[in-house]
């Protein structure tokens, strides 16, 4: 078994664990909320003894402010991609192995969990007990973050939203060097040609400094914000056979911004958590609105949609995503809303309303069929009252026509900026006709594709 030649020492910030630590079986019971809060799991994650290198100057989470950036230059990572300049020795070697292990990711993936979980049997707890959906997430995400490693303003981003939205996972710092350290095996297995001590070292830099920023952004958050919220199913409206329109009341203040979304439990499958995104912007009775569709063996869309019913408590995650928009500018909205992908449309739109600002916005909803326009009454009451909203209902079945490409017919959009959202399909091909209108990436804005894979279950 691989035993690493540099120890992962557990990095400097510490987060205190005030009892929001999670992911331990039966924390609640559906219809009510728990009487006690759940305790998270006390043991430490050891790291291998060998001899120590100095971790890489972290980047200080406190002191960076990255800007609200689209997600549209790299549509599978929802991050841009590397800018084409000279890379630091160490991202050379770090890309140098990703281009090693990309034809063998699935194996490196299986590797990786079964060292972490034979080796740290107690960090199983933080996992659900399937992970046919969440093996891969991890990973990806650490390696997504080493790919970056030298763009530090979307790298802080990036990592300060999985750390974060990590802290209702119960994951605290004594974590990180276990998952180095099972990191660094799989990938010295899997990359051998290329795996060597000054690979070995530079992986060991970049993933110090990853995981510094993700305990910062964690630490940081923790003054102003628990790790999650109870929510309370306070209505359930069933619009279509596989499509629910939920509205929940959180147990405290749950702020948000409109094109946001969240991460949602419920209590029929602990630990397994899915993205959705409000459905409007924030309310002043402050209830929150999800629209969910069942997919085909989705174990949390099927449990909102046809079990969930109003007194059931769930647990929302902290919100997340860039698909904001920025009221600094008087650029117009096109906005592209597949399937259930109008909801944080529909979310925008309350968004300008409630500025008071009477920039373009123009609002292509797409479908298959008619019953899929489960929202478009409301829509339709939404340009009624405001001059300078469009509404366009795009069905394929009808108009043969493909939502991305029902904007060429329209225009120009050069005075736009534009936002997407439904599935992951329709992103990609959304992004690329947007761009071949003449939209530039930093102007188009949607959530990472690989979040949208995530959410559908």
């Amino acid at each position: 078994m691989f035993e690493a030649r540099h120890s992962m020492d557990a990095p400097t910030t510490t987060s205190a664990d005030n009892g929001t630590s999670g992911g331990v079986d039966g924390w609640f019971t559906p219809r009510r909320k728990p009487a006690t809060e759940p305790e998270g799991e006390r043991d430490t994650a050891a790291a291998s003894e060998p001899a120590e290198i100095s971790p890489a100057p972290p980047i200080s989470v406190l002191d960076a402010s990255p800007p609200s950036l689209p997600a549209a230059a790299s549509v599978v990572s929802g991050m841009p991609a590397p800018e084409a300049q000279e890379a630091s020795p160490d991202a050379v070697l770090v890309r140098r192995t990703m281009v090693e292990i990309a034809p063998v990711a699935d194996k490196v993936t299986s590797y990786f969990y079964a060292l972490l979980f034979v080796r740290h049997p107690d960090l199983r707890s933080l996992f659900p007990p399937a992970m046919d959906t969440q093996r891969d997430r991890l990973l990806k995400a650490l390696l997504t973050a080493a790919e970056h490693i030298d763009n530090t303003p979307v790298l802080v981003d990036y990592l300060q939203n999985l750390g974060r939205g990590h802290r209702k996972y119960g994951t605290r710092p004594e974590h990180y060097p276990a998952v180095g350290e099972c990191l660094i095996g799989a990938l010295s297995r899997y990359a051998e040609a290329v795996w060597d001590e000054e690979t070995e070292a530079a992986w060991v830099r970049t993933y110090t400094t990853i995981s510094q920023v993700m305990i910062d952004a964690a630490a940081a958050d923790e003054l102003r914000a628990p790790a999650w919220w109870y929510a309370e199913v306070v209505a359930h409206d069933l619009r279509t056979p596989d499509i629910a329109v939920l509205t929940v009341r959180p147990d405290q203040p749950y702020p948000f911004l409109a094109g946001q979304y969240t991460s949602v439990e419920t209590p029929w499958w602990p630990r397994v958590w899915r993205h959705y995104s409000f459905a409007s912007a924030p309310r002043s009775d402050g209830l929150l609105t999800f629209h969910v569709k069942a997919v085909p063996a989705g174990w949390v869309s099927n449990a909102l949609v046809h079990r969930a019913r109003p007194g059931d408590v769930i647990r929302l995650g902290p919100p997340a995503g860039s698909m904001t928009v920025d009221h600094a500018t008087d650029s117009g909205l096109l906005c592209l809303g597949g399937g259930t992908g109008i909801a944080p449309i529909k979310a925008l739109v309350e968004d300008v309303a409630e500025h008071g600002e009477r920039r373009p916005v123009e609002v292509f909803y797409g479908a298959r069929t008619d019953q899929d326009l489960y929202d478009i009454d409301t829509m339709l009451r939404l340009q009624q009252s405001h001059p300078w909203l469009s509404v366009r209902a795009i069905i394929d079945q009808q108009a043969h026509l493909q939502l991305p490409d029902a904007i060429r017919e329209y225009g120009p959009w050069n005075e736009y900026d534009a936002y997407l959202s439904g599935p992951p399909g329709m992103i990609r091909s959304g992004v690329d006709a947007l761009r071949n209108v003449g939209i530039p990436a930093d102007r188009i804005r949607h959530d990472a594709v690989e979040e949208l894979v995530s959410a559908s279950g």
